[in-house]
């Protein structure tokens, strides 16, 4: 088991070392280069980036992209500012596309190390929440892709937890990685058209508002209704039998 866990540090210690040796290389020296975590820190690193990406729009691209997998990958909190740095740096249709794209591909790595980390070690350390998703997986086997949808386009879904979970109990990785970019498609473009106007915006709370979240768990209940329509059609087929 121990072997197991140094898969994660390990991990963890590379994708820091790629992002260190980045920021030395960067076009001006790195200053100023370092994860936002308010939105002063995005205005800020928004015209340091946007002064690079001028005449080096390729390692912009590939600071930004790393970085955010590195958040995805490891469950680091913060990616709301990321969102909104991507709107601010590559614009509303770019940044959306781009933190689609990274939301699920940094998803699918965090899977990934679940599943290299094994089912032994998750049920050590989160044996509730791996146990009540096995549960809602049994229930819903019939219409996965579907409840899939729903767990990521409902705004209190803990994505971290069902990122590791999945990778557990072997939910296949294409319907994962495709529950991901469409189920996050909603927050994701609040967070990057925030970004693209960012001049507007004076705090997180404008992003993630009551009536934005609302919002998001409209479109996640219509997610659900599929789901809930083949469900009573097939007890209704099934008291017919």
């Amino acid at each position: 088991m121990l072997q197991k866990l140094l898969v994660v540090p390990l991990a963890a210690v590379s994708s820091l070392t790629l992002l260190y040796t980045l920021v030395l290389n960067a076009p001006h020296g790195g200053g100023g280069l370092s994860f936002p975590s308010s939105l002063e820190d995005i205005r800020a690193l928004s015209t340091v980036l946007n002064s690079y990406s001028s005449s080096h729009p390729q390692y912009v691209l590939l600071l930004f992209s790393s970085a955010y997998l590195f958040k995805q990958t490891f469950a680091v909190p913060g990616s709301v500012f990321l969102n909104v740095l991507a709107g601010a740096i590559f614009g509303s249709v770019g940044g959306f596309l781009l933190c689609c794209s990274l939301t699920a591909l940094g998803a699918s790595l965090c899977y990934i190390l679940a599943r290299a980390v094994g089912k032994e070690v998750a049920m050590r350390y989160f044996p509730a929440r791996v146990e009540q998703f096995r549960e809602k997986l049994e229930e819903n086997k019939q219409e996965l892709p579907f409840f899939l949808l729903f767990l990521r386009l409902f705004p209190m879904s803990p994505n971290w937890a069902l990122n590791m979970a999945s990778g557990v109990l072997g939910v296949p990785l294409h319907l994962f990685f495709l529950s991901v970019f469409f189920g996050l498609m909603p927050y994701n473009y609040l967070c990057v058209t925030s970004g693209a106007l960012l001049a507007e915006i004076r705090e997180v709370g404008d992003i993630l508002s009551w009536s934005n979240m609302a919002r998001c768990a409209t479109i996640a209940v219509a997610a659900l209704l599929p789901s809930l329509l083949m469900r009573a059609r097939r007890k209704a087929k099934e008291c017919k039998d």
